[in-house]
């Protein structure tokens, strides 16, 4: 019942089962099941289906307060104790980019610190990382900051910078990137992305009209479609995924270089505990390492 709680949460929070859906990662018919499913457990209705938005009605009210007591003391059952000889479970989200380079490196001095501590390390999509912080699955996340703002109840610290740049094959002559985005075969970073958000409005910033082909949410997949000839991106400098091939070359977007920040989320709750801390101080550590390279 802790899932249906959270989806019921997330719908009060985000005003629409379609919104809610759209954060958490469920269809809209997949949130209303969940919903039903609650009020059936419950015996009575949670909101009120005369309207389009998703209105509590009073017994719905009253169980928000309730449902939210109730998902704080389960996120409680994962808190960590605070000692160096701590032997508890440390849940971190992290997107694809940073588990190759910059996790790896800050985990080292971590588990010389920590050497009892267990660690749970959990893949995902910035805005899946961000739902399952904020529903207490996860302690901290590293993930690419929202183009659309934060949720109030996380904190956010920036670790890194990484400027887009439009990566074509080496044998494609010129450097003007807007001829090049706009006369070739346009490889996009898929737009319900964070990252492919971003791209999204500077083609739009820009006035640019692109011929699109291919649509795809991982930079090193977009990095061997360019590989092959197939057209060109415009896509971050991961460190993950430099040097770039022989026959792939990164043309500068000048002033007008835009830039996706990796950093970390976390609740504030969890921020002041000493394990946390310390994760937080190896990943800046791990991550000025990368910018003095």
């Amino acid at each position: 019942m802790i899932t249906e709680l959270r989806t019921f949460i997330a719908v009060v929070r985000h005003g629409t089962f379609a919104a809610a859906g759209e954060r958490i990662g469920l269809t809209q018919s997949a949130v209303s099941s969940q919903i039903k499913r609650l009020e059936e457990s419950l015996g009575f209705e949670l909101f009120d289906r005369t309207r389009r938005a998703a209105t509590l009605n009073a017994a719905g009210a009253m169980t928000l307060a309730r449902a939210e007591e109730i998902i704080a003391l389960f996120s409680k059952l994962g808190d960590l104790p605070d000692d160096d000889s701590a032997d508890g479970l440390l849940r971190i989200g992290a997107i694809a980019s940073v588990q190759s380079s910059l996790l790896p490196r800050a985990l080292v001095p971590m588990r010389q610190k920590y050497p009892k501590l267990r660690l749970n390390l959990v893949p995902g999509v910035s805005m899946h990382l961000m739902d399952q912080l904020d529903a207490g699955e996860i302690d901290v996340a590293i993930t690419i900051r929202p183009p659309f703002g934060m949720l109030p109840e996380l904190t956010w610290q920036a670790l890194i910078h990484e400027p887009f740049m439009l990566v074509v094959p080496a044998a494609l002559r010129g450097n003007d990137w807007r001829k090049l985005i706009q006369q070739h075969p346009f490889l996009r970073y898929e737009r319900k992305s964070f990252g492919g958000r971003m791209v999204e409005r500077f083609l739009r910033d820009m006035q640019l009209a692109v011929h699109e082909s291919i649509e795809l949410d991982e930079i090193q997949g977009l990095v061997q479609l360019v590989s092959n000839g197939l057209g060109v991106a415009l896509i971050p400098m991961v460190e993950a995924h430099l040097p770039l091939p022989k026959n792939v070359r990164a043309i500068s977007l000048g002033e007008h270089t835009f830039y996706r920040e990796v950093g970390i989320l976390q609740r504030p709750a969890k921020a002041s505990q000493p394990i946390v801390s310390q994760l937080v101080q190896c990943l800046r550590d791990a991550a000025a390492v990368a910018s003095s390279a």
